[in-house]
């Protein structure tokens, strides 16, 4: 069966690795997995900044890309978010690419939802050997409920504990051009979320979404937590963490 990896554009520019993760796992799970070379951004920046014609060109040039695909797999929460909860809402005027908007909507899954309700994975062979903490990311959480998902996979990793912190649920304060806009409000919400992942003990903090991570680890690393590893779920059920 073939399944369409959208990388996503922060993936594949800022930390491939995820990307290849996620490929390892869905090959794992037995699929064939194809990664159209030609894939861009999702156009959630221009959606969200009101820039609606560019956002329209790069999600028709999205559906095409993905036709042929049983699913469509993204290791992002925000991404696959744009892809099934607002590409009906980006093509409500226009009744053909509406219809095909929905078809990819119905067929799209954030990678941890696709790995326990379609590939149904059953082990998790990868050892993590210490204490890790989850932070729930908005998007893949407010509009996919992912939330037992991941923690479902971590709960299968040989010599992983999870130890929950206080406001998983709390955004980190990035949300995309608003940690631009608000830079002094994402940046006072983000330091609240690190002192949290501080306190929780864990080593690692383990989250969905790489502009999550970006933000998280930047934080972390300016308040001198060098020791806490900020990885995606996908780099550690593979073992490339």
């Amino acid at each position: 069966m073939r399944v369409g990896l959208f990388v996503t554009c922060l993936v594949d520019l800022m930390r491939p690795s995820i990307g290849m993760a996620a490929l390892k796992l869905l090959e794992d799970a037995g699929y064939e997995v194809t990664v159209p070379a030609m894939q861009t951004c999702c156009g959630q920046p221009g959606w969200n900044s009101g820039d609606r014609e560019s956002a329209r060109a790069l999600a028709r040039k999205l559906i095409g890309e993905f036709d042929a695909c049983r699913y469509v797999v993204v290791p992002s929460g925000s991404c696959a978010g744009m892809i099934r909860t607002h590409f009906p809402e980006v093509f409500e005027n226009e009744p053909e690419m509406l219809a095909k908007a929905a078809q990819l909507s119905a067929r799209t899954y954030e990678l941890s939802e696709f790995l326990t309700k379609v590939a149904k994975r059953a082990s998790v062979t990868s050892p993590f050997n210490g204490t890790v903490t989850y932070h729930d990311s908005c998007s893949g959480l407010r509009e996919l409920g992912v939330k037992a998902q991941p923690r479902q996979l971590l709960a299968k990793v040989p010599g992983l504990k999870l130890v929950e912190m206080e406001e998983c649920e709390t955004c980190c304060g990035f949300g995309g051009t608003f940690s631009i806009k608000y830079g002094e409000i994402s940046s006072a919400m983000a330091e609240k979320k690190c002192a949290y992942i501080e306190a929780s003990g864990a080593q690692a903090v383990v989250l969905g979404d790489l502009g999550c991570m970006l933000n998280i680890e930047g934080r972390l690393r300016k308040r001198g937590g060098a020791k806490i590893r900020v990885l995606h779920v996908a780099e550690l059920l593979a073992g490339e963490s």
